[in-house]
Formats: C-alpha cells, structure tokens, sequence
C-alpha cells in the first residue's frame, strides 16, 4: 500500500468534492428544484429568478403563484430558496417572501 494518498483522499481531506459527484448545470439544477418544489407544494412554480451554485451543490430561488385571485394583478406570490446537493437531490427548502402581484419587496395581505 502507497503511503502517498490518492487524488480522491486529498480531495477529501481538504473538503473538496470528490470527482465522482455528479456534476449539475444550472439548467439541471433549475429543473430539479422546480420539480421537487411543485412535489412538495402542489404547485407549479412559474419562474426561476435565480441559481447559484454553493459549497454543497445549488441554492435556486423560485416564484410561485400561492393564490390565484380576480383580477390576477391582486394574485398572492410567493418567492421559495431551494438548496440541493451536487447530484440535485432537495436538502431544504424554504419561503422567503409572500407579496402581492407587482408589490414586491413587501409582505402580501
């Protein structure tokens, strides 16, 4: 046995990911937060309004329709973070925003 490591352990014991993590584009990762979130909620979220990839995998923050209402500019949105792994596997997922339809930035009534 070599007492030199390989690649892979020094890999991780610096805290890299090993090359065997399955690498995910953005557009992958979008796709899999959108599906894993319209699981979960029931709902289908209309937008993707950002992807970021972070030290475990991705954070993607999705816009959803949480209240469909007449006329549709009074509709209730809402923004969720996804956080996924490098293999696109959901870790979490969370709200972090409800506003009204062309109000953003403020707390929907």
């Amino acid at each position: 046995m070599s007492a030199v490591p390989s690649e892979e352990q020094n890999g991780r014991q610096n805290g890299r990911r090993s090359r065997r993590a399955p690498k995910l584009s953005a557009s992958d990762a979008a796709a899999a937060a959108t599906e894993q979130l319209s699981g979960l909620t029931s709902k289908q979220p209309d937008m993707v309004t950002s992807v970021k990839p972070d030290e475990d995998g991705w954070r993607v923050e999705l816009e959803i329709v949480e209240d469909r209402r007449i006329p549709s500019s009074s509709d209730i949105l809402a923004l969720y973070e996804v956080e996924l792994d490098a293999s696109g596997e959901l870790l979490s997922y969370r709200r972090t925003q409800r506003y009204v339809r062309g109000r953003a930035g403020g707390e929907g009534r």
